[in-house]
């Protein structure tokens, strides 16, 4: 029986540490538990990483432009984290009884750390909403650019997990120029600057544990991974709504219930939200943590971007040349990246060149 431990430990072997090409010594790719097989993150080829990322950017895009066009201003954070939770846990249960997967056994210790993971999901966005009232916009920006950095320390000390120099300087122009990006109206006070930063340091933890959940030696796959935390987040994401008197205050402001309108954007919303979660963890899984919270800077990027293209939005100087300084530093990081891979793949060729000519 494993540990609840042993969930999210590392493997022997490490999947995203780029280590000096030495061909003369043996390489073994990652493997999952009790298999001989390489993980998938480290085995898969470039072209489907990026048609992954591609498709987490859309949805991730789509999705802001569906809550800024349609739905609008909907003041209930609360109540659409648990429509966003309620829609993950149906739509995997539909794939589910349609065979698309299965579920995996687990002891009563597994179930209960996926409990309290899921309520690490909640804690991170409660933290994140009222750190808001506390900080203005552009600091809460900065601050959650600096995930990058966090989760590269999270790696190191906990996974005794190393980066080639060039990965560590190519985090560099990807958080400064995020916070060129956002640079605006710095206000907070000392509450919410350690608020925030508790809410960086969640929402790296989050990211990371889910990649170790599903690549680590319990191995879930993606949509097995959201059908057993998404229940347990939307009962506590219903909790923290009435306790917030969001129901009551929507009750307040819809007497007669919602309209039609306001249904259908929100039917429209959950099925967004569902396919956005299915493709960032499965995106997680494929690219990996530290990818993700790259892609978290650049979306915020993209983000401006479309700002500035569908809705007007001005933005200044500095903005713009952020924008550009961390889009290279993404690009940087993706050739650092290809290079690692070529590495590694060269290595193991190498490798398996010698095995054959011992054997």
């Amino acid at each position: 029986m494993a540990s609840s431990h042993g969930i999210l430990k590392e493997k022997h072997d490490d999947i995203e540490a780029q280590a000096p090409h030495r061909p003369s010594r043996h390489v073994t790719f990652p493997t999952s538990a009790g298999s001989s097989q390489p993980e998938s993150e480290f085995t898969t080829s470039t072209v489907t990483k990026l048609s992954y990322l591609a498709v987490y950017f859309m949805c991730n895009i789509s999705l802001t432009i569906y809550n800024k066009m349609i739905l609008g201003k909907f003041g209930y954070p609360w109540m659409l984290t648990a429509l966003h939770a309620g829609s993950a846990s149906i739509g995997c249960y539909i794939l589910l009884m349609r065979g698309h997967f299965t579920l995996t056994k687990l002891s009563v210790q597994q179930s209960s750390v996926l409990m309290l993971f899921s309520v690490l999901f909640t804690i991170n966005i409660a933290t994140s909403n009222v750190s808001l009232h506390m900080v203005s916009i552009p600091f809460h920006q900065i601050m959650r650019s600096t995930c990058p950095f966090f989760a590269v320390l999270v790696y190191r000390f906990r996974y005794k997990r190393t980066y080639s120099n060039d990965t560590y300087l190519s985090l560099v122009p990807i958080v400064f120029g995020v916070g060129l990006a956002t640079y605006g109206d710095y206000y907070f006070t000392m509450a919410g600057f350690f608020l925030t930063l508790l809410g960086v340091l969640l929402a790296v933890v989050k990211t990371i544990a889910t990649n170790r959940i599903m690549t680590g030696a319990l191995a879930l796959s993606p949509l097995e991974t959201l059908l057993r935390l998404s229940p347990l987040a939307f009962l506590q994401a219903v909790l923290c709504a009435a306790l917030s008197g969001e129901f009551a205050n929507f009750r307040a402001a819809n007497p007669g219930g919602p309209s039609r309108m306001l249904a259908l954007a929100l039917l429209g919303n959950g099925m967004l939200a569902f396919l956005l979660n299915v493709s960032s963890f499965s995106t997680n899984k494929i690219a990996g943590a530290l990818t993700m919270t790259v892609c978290g800077n650049i979306k915020q990027c993209l983000t401006v971007l479309l700002g500035i293209a569908l809705f007007g939005v001005k933005v200044g100087l500095l903005n713009g040349l952020g924008m550009i300084i961390a889009l290279s530093g993404a690009a940087w990081y993706s050739l650092v990246e290809l290079r690692a891979k070529a590495a590694s793949a060269g290595g193991a060729a190498a490798a398996a060149k010698v095995q054959g000519s011992l054997s």
